[in-house]
């Protein structure tokens, strides 16, 4: 039998519920879900959290939820999330995750075109804004608060437990394979979000698609501390949890990753590339104090590199290994310690492209390190290669999925991990899947003769300079955000002359530098003005810029240093740029570099 045909016989008739029950049959005394209050910890079995499941789903429809209803969620990573979306389908509803960050008028749209009838929220903060928009959302009929004061049409969460809790085998009737387990919005950067609509199948495929690919991935630890609106986190730290059994600690703050993984040594951690590179500059700053210590690094680094990759593909020598043993003891063991992941069995960069040189880097300290690449239309994973990495690719396809590129190098993909459409927008739908239901990604990839993926760029952000060239931003900023300087960066250059960049300086970075240069008291705006600094800067885009031809390579650039943060005017909530935004707010800057 084919890997497809495999998968498909493993996900017939099955829901996330069922999948669900599967793991509470197996293993109802383990622990599922963790929180951290103060210095305490406190945790969940995955029975008590088929108990509280239970209680939501009763008094969701005690509310009058019936099946079919969509419950909109806005909460930040809690216990409470994975309780109330799970409720939500033992109700026969369909849970959705809209981002925290959601302005009134946002929430108006999203609650909107859902058609949301009950909404639970997590504090009065997002209450505020829910209220803002209510006198639009005639639909929206409920709204149930976890944290503050409920009082008049608001509901308090424990409300929710009064009414005794729905028979799990008779909530899990209540979903079928082809009803919708969760509608994901797009971030709405190129227009209004569009609703992806994720099936029961969708999901049960991707996680056999996962174990076909990974084997034994049961019962591993993880930390879930991005927005659960991103398909990403939804697959990795929810419904990978239901079906595997992982034991997930909630990060309420992404900001407090670092001290999360220190504590919980996640066995599996997915990151956006901004995650890693932080990490990855946060050794190098702490090194740069010390030359000579930073030199041995790098030192010690170009050694372990080729003895990482190889024995990812065959065994070491007794002396290739003894070469690593006494690095990882002497240098590495401790950096991994550090950064939280010396238990780590997956450590996993996607929803962009991460440098070279940073996913290198972790291999090379002994971090088991890939990329991965997908997107909410195909519930998470495309394609992966956790073991035989190939750098500068994105792995390849996922086990039953069909990857192939269109005549004009479009990526496009077939498999049980295909969305059925957008919701209540066929036009979109029949942009983003063709007649025979292959899905076209909009990336642009090049395939090599095993299967790996490169992706070059986004068909719709390549940037065409005046003279004709078609060039790829992202890889010229993955390329940028290695210098230790640089937080992120943003390639400027459509229908211009050269490609110029504008660099954010990283506030790590900078203060690092300016301890080390006498300038200590210095602000982050007068180093970004700082002769000094700019030299350095110069010298590292130099540097990132020499494996590039004379058209792509930058050929000016502006520092800025006002830090771009997620969810910005600058970044989605998962650290894409917004080049919308950041060509309107930066206008001025940009005009300068070519004049």
């Amino acid at each position: 039998m084919t890997s497809a045909s495999v998968i498909d016989a493993r996900a017939e008739g099955r829901t996330v519920v069922s999948m669900f029950l599967e793991t509470l049959a197996a293993k109802p005394d383990q622990i599922a879900l963790r929180w951290r209050t103060g210095d305490a910890w406190g945790a969940l079995t995955w029975a008590e959290v088929a108990d509280r499941a239970a209680h939501v789903a009763g008094g969701l429809a005690a509310a009058g939820v019936d099946s079919g209803d969509r419950v909109l969620l806005m909460m930040r990573n809690r216990p409470e999330f994975h309780v109330a979306d799970l409720g939500a389908l033992l109700a026969g509803a369909t849970p959705i995750s809209i981002y925290n960050s959601s302005s009134a008028e946002q929430i108006a749209y999203l609650a909107g075109h859902a058609k949301a009838r009950v909404a639970i929220v997590e504090d009065e903060g997002f209450l505020a804004r829910i209220q803002q928009a209510r006198a639009q959302l005639p639909a929206l009929e409920q709204v149930f608060l976890i944290d503050g004061e409920a009082g008049g049409d608001i509901r308090p969460w424990h409300e929710l437990f009064a009414t005794g809790p729905v028979g799990l085998d008779s909530g899990s009737a209540r979903n079928h394979p082809d009803g919708l387990a969760t509608v994901i919005y797009t971030s709405g950067t190129t227009g209004p979000p569009k609703g992806v609509q994720i099936t029961h199948r969708n999901v049960v495929w991707t996680v056999e698609s996962y174990r076909h690919l990974v084997g034994d991935i049961e019962d591993l630890r993880t930390v879930s501390y991005l927005p659960m609106a991103h398909i990403a986190e939804r697959v990795s730290s929810h419904y990978l949890a239901l079906a595997c059994g992982f034991d997930v600690a909630t990060c309420p703050d992404a900001s407090q990753l670092g001290a999360y993984c220190r504590e919980v040594r996640p066995e599996t951690i997915f990151g956006v590339p901004r995650v890693w590179e932080k990490m990855h500059a946060s050794v190098r700053a702490g090194l740069a104090a010390d030359p000579a210590k930073a030199a041995g690094f790098e030192q010690a680094l170009g050694v372990a590199l080729p003895l990482q990759l190889a024995r990812r593909t065959r065994e070491l020598t007794a002396d290739e290994q003894a070469t690593l043993d006494g690095l990882d003891g002497a240098v590495f063991r401790a950096v991994r310690e550090r950064l939280g992941l010396d238990a780590a069995r997956f450590a996993v960069s996607g929803a962009a492209p991460i440098s070279v040189e940073v996913l290198e880097w972790f291999v090379a300290i002994g971090v088991p390190f890939s990329e991965i690449y997908g997107m909410s239309e195909n519930t998470g994973p495309l394609t992966w290669e956790p073991w035989r990495i190939r750098p500068g690719t994105v792995g390849r396809a996922m086990p039953g999925v069909d990857v192939r590129l269109a005549d004009d190098g479009e990526v496009v993909a077939s498999g049980g991990l295909v969305f059925p459409g957008y919701l209540d927008d066929p036009a979109k739908t029949a942009e983003a899947l063709d007649v025979e239901g292959w899905l076209h990604t909009g990336d642009i990839g090049v395939l090599d003769d095993d299967g790996y993926l490169r992706i070059v760029d986004r068909k719709k952000e390549l940037i065409i300079t005046a003279g004709g060239k078609n060039i790829s931003p992202a890889n010229l900023e993955s390329a940028l955000r290695t210098i230790p300087l640089v937080g992120q960066a943003a390639a400027i250059g459509d229908q211009r002359r050269f490609i110029a960049a504008l660099l954010v300086l990283d506030p790590d970075g900078a203060r690092a530098w300016a301890a080390n240069h006498g300038k200590d008291d210095a602000s982050l705006a007068e180093l970004a003005a700082d002769p000094e600094l700019i030299a350095e800067v110069a010298k590292g885009v130099e540097e990132a810029m020499a494996d590039f031809n004379h058209a792509e390579q930058v050929k000016r650039f502006t520092v800025l240093a006002e830090e771009w943060l997620p969810d910005s005017e600058e970044l989605t909530p998962t650290s894409k740029l917004k080049r919308r935004g950041i060509h309107a707010k930066y206008a001025a800057q940009i005009e300068a570099m070519y004049e």
